[in-house]
Order: structure tokens, then C-alpha cells, then sequence
């Protein structure tokens, strides 16, 4: 099970599944919207993740014709990510996630738009725009 929450705690959430998937995005939406070099992403089952407190609270953003941001409308945690193209998942934040859930090995997306100022150090598979299909 994955728990998790929002930094002034009134969304928090959990998933009865495994993650799936890890991956680090370099996009430079991910960079402004989570404040750092890139965001760390973790793919569970969408019928396995519920709310557990503050639904009223969340607010959603459409950063592209494909992709919905959802967040904490009061202290605006960055929550999960869902992409239309995957209907079956939704992308944690891991930034909201508590602890250290077992996962696959992590991988970085977007490198080819990277922040400049960021050096990747790990042997990680990269991909210059997405995984390839």
C-alpha cells in the first residue's frame, strides 16, 4: 500500500498497488511546476488509488492537450499526473509519497530539454523526449 499527502496535509491519498513505473522527468513544464531539476514520477493502477481526506481541495491543470496536473488548491503540493494516453494509470508525485515504496528501476525522460544547470550522475537509462514505444 502507498500513502501519501500534500504538505499542509489536508489531501492525502492512498494506492493499493505496486508502481509500475519510475521515471524522472526533465520537461521544463516538470521543472517550473515541481521547483527543482526535474520531478520523480511513479505509475500505479488508477482503479487501485483513492482519496482518503481533502477532494474538495484538489485542483486540476491541463499542461497540455494530453496531460492533467492535479495539486493541493491550498498549498499547491503537486499530487499525481494523469496522461491520456495511459487511461489504466496515474503518475504519484513521488515528492508527495511517504517512506520509500519497493519499485522499478528509475529512468529519465525530456533529458534533451534538461536544465543546463543540472548534471545527471546515475547510470539510469535517459531518452531525450519519452520512452520509445
Amino acid at each position: 500500500m502507498i500513502h501519501g499527502h500534500c504538505e499542509c496535509r489536508r489531501v492525502s491519498f492512498e494506492a493499493n498497488s505496486e508502481i509500475s513505473d519510475f521515471s524522472h522527468c526533465h520537461c521544463s513544464q516538470c521543472r517550473r511546476l515541481h521547483g527543482a531539476a526535474f520531478a520523480t514520477f511513479a505509475g500505479v493502477a488508477a482503479d487501485k488509488f483513492h482519496y482518503l481526506s481533502g477532494e474538495e481541495d484538489i485542483r486540476k491543470y491541463a499542461s497540455s492537450d494530453d496531460h492533467e496536473r492535479v495539486f493541493c488548491g491550498c498549498c499547491g503540493s503537486n499530487i499525481l499526473v494523469r496522461v491520456d494516453g495511459y487511461p489504466d494509470f496515474l503518475y504519484l508525485s513521488m515528492g508527495a509519497v511517504d517512506g520509500n515504496p519497493p519499485h522499478p528501476e528509475a529512468y529519465h525522460i525530456y533529458v534533451g530539454s534538461k536544465a543546463p544547470w543540472h548534471e545527471i550522475t546515475d547510470q539510469a537509462a535517459q531518452y531525450d523526449e519519452d520512452t520509445p514505444e
